[in-house]
């Protein structure tokens, strides 16, 4: 019996490409999409298990929903004169509705319920020409990248959009900084007030003593010239009155 045909959609459908240089890891994405209203199981599968390492390799893609599965070639020496054999495949089965244990459906699926799809894999290297014009984009984007930091270096803070949050962190605790000693130089500008009103009432209290007393003085000075005063004319009273006695 020939087994059902495969419901998931891979992109690519066919090639797995891995661009050199392969002297680091390369990376390349396969998609799968289940366009069907049923849960599907799925697992990635390769002829050169040692090569490559694929993440996720195996899980379940919801109905009407997509998965990406990154499939990583590991780092070798690169011969262009040897053909690349290694192949993929993508096994798949509809989810049970009562599923529970993933690797216990696995064992007791029967073959009538798998689905598979292949991918062959191509290994390609950039060529001179794609070296140099990958140098000058790269040589571009440092460039632009550096002016864009100048010109945000130029900027105030407030006005910069590309602010990370290590830097707005920072910009805050500075302005708590900064609130903090404003209140503070506050405080001791009203303490400052305080010292110097209390300053000026202890003058005026030391002040109002001396003012009484220039008063009293004053007072009494007045009084004793009136008496002496007084006493002359009565002195002068006496006399006249003597003489017309006598």
């Amino acid at each position: 019996m020939a087994r059902p045909e495969q419901v998931l959609v891979l992109e690519p459908q066919h090639e797995l490409k891995f661009r050199g240089p392969f002297t680091d890891v390369v990376t390349a994405t396969l998609k799968l999409t289940n366009p069907t209203e049923r849960n599907v199981c799925f697992k990635v599968k390769t002829t050169a298990p040692r090569r490559y390492c694929v993440r996720p390799n195996s899980g379940i893609i919801d109905a009407g929903s997509s998965i990406n599965v990154s499939v990583m070639l590991q780092p070798f020496d690169y011969d262009p004169n040897e053909k690349s054999k290694h192949k993929f495949m993508v096994q798949s089965m509809l989810a049970p509705y009562d599923m529970t244990d993933m690797e216990g459906v696995w064992k007791e699926a029967k073959p009538e319920e798998l689905m598979d799809s292949k991918l062959r894999c191509t290994f390609e290297m950039p060529l001179e020409n794609d070296k140099t014009h990958e140098s000058e984009s790269n040589k571009t984007v440092s460039s632009s990248t550096s002016s864009v930091k100048t010109e945000h270096s130029a900027l105030p803070k407030s006005a910069s959009a590309s602010l990370d949050d290590g830097e707005v962190k920072k910009i805050m605790e500075e302005c708590k900084r900064l609130q903090m000693e404003v209140q503070r130089l506050r405080e001791e500008n009203k303490q400052i007030r305080e010292d110097d009103g209390l300053r000026k009432r202890k003058v005026t209290s030391m002040a109002t003593p001396h003012s009484a007393m220039a008063t009293s003085v004053v007072r009494d000075e007045g009084l004793s010239t009136r008496v002496l005063a007084f006493c002359v004319l009565f002195f002068v009273i006496g006399v006249i009155i003597g003489k017309l006695v006598l």
